[in-house]
């Protein structure tokens, strides 16, 4: 790895949000997927969370493309699975529907640990997600058009949470907010994607990076990866 890259992905892991995420609930079209997994890089998300509708787009999930190669999946088997992890973490859950108690989505404190669910394009939200939500929130819309491409939807929330955060100097750490281990992992991974491939097939450790990303590892290490 050279140093620019190792440099750049040191720089991308500080701004990251870990308590700024997406539930996708249901959404079965792979480029709205891959849309907002772009989305969500954009703007620092670590991960996302979704409830998939079948177990083709579970696989579809974890293939390598692009950005998500820097944004981790994690897969529920129920949306109540999915909110209560959420909770756990003491995120306010959000949901994008129309309702009696929906608030425009600019009127929220995305400083907030966060969470905002995204409903499939058939059907959008279930019933069970909206009774679990914190609160409802909508898109202000003038047209005809009441609804909007779930990508489309994720990107305008997303950046009103990266303005509010940004004002917030929370892109602004000296140090990452996510665990040294996942750090050590992401910058092994990305920097040295062919290595790393093999010491996981060989259930090896990833040893120390130095501090211009270069591999600090004994010789037993380096002889165990060049076994057949």
């Amino acid at each position: 790895m050279n140093l620019e890259r190792y440099n750049r992905i040191q720089t991308v892991l500080k701004a990251r949000q870990p308590d700024l995420t997406l539930c996708l609930e249901e959404v079965h079209k792979p480029n709205n997927v891959s849309a907002v997994i772009r989305t969500a890089d954009a703007v620092g998300l670590h991960k996302i969370h979704a409830v998939w509708p079948d177990e083709k787009m579970r696989t579809l999930s974890h293939t390598s493309a692009g950005a998500r190669n820097w944004v981790e999946v994690d897969t529920h088997d129920s949306v109540s699975d999915a909110i209560s992890t959420l909770k756990g973490k003491g995120m306010q859950v959000l949901a994008t529907n129309l309702s009696d108690s929906a608030v425009d989505f600019r009127q929220i404190d995305y400083t907030k640990p966060t969470a905002i669910i995204l409903g499939g394009e058939k059907h959008g939200i279930t019933k069970q997600a909206l009774e679990l939500a914190d609160q409802d929130i909508i898109i202000p819309m003038v047209g005809m058009v009441q609804s909007l491409n779930v990508s489309v939807a994720s990107a305008l929330i997303l950046f009103e949470a990266q303005r509010q955060r940004e004002l917030a100097g929370m892109y602004d750490r000296e140090t990452s907010a996510l665990p040294e281990e996942v750090i050590h992992r992401t910058l092994f991974e990305r920097g040295h994607p062919v290595l790393a491939k093999v010491a996981k097939r060989k259930n090896l450790p990833y040893p120390p990076l130095d501090d211009e990303g270069q591999i600090v590892a004994d010789d037993a290490w380096w002889a165990e990866m060049q076994r057949k």
